[in-house]
């Protein structure tokens, strides 16, 4: 999702996903690491978005993954409610 969408903060994920929280920040706590996605603290809630300086390898995994689940994304993004996605 975070290829389709610039950014997105963790409730987004948990609503489009249909995951738990803490799931989701487990997991995105994870990607941090790895430096695989880069994150930014707006008041109280925490955006997520693809680390710019991701490696050319690794961007193709993630357009071809998105590529090959759009049906899943899609899915996914009709789950959002708010108003900026």
């Amino acid at each position: 999702m975070l290829s389709v969408k610039d950014e997105l903060c963790v409730c987004d994920l948990t609503e489009a996903l249909q995951l738990s929280q803490p799931k989701i920040s487990r997991h995105l706590a994870d990607l941090r690491k790895c430096e695989l996605v880069q994150d930014t603290r707006k008041g109280k809630w925490v955006y997520y978005r693809l680390h710019p300086n991701l490696p050319q390898w690794a961007s193709d995994v993630i357009s071809q993954t998105a590529k090959h689940n759009a049906n899943y994304i899609e899915s996914a993004m009709e789950n959002l409610t708010c108003t900026s996605c």
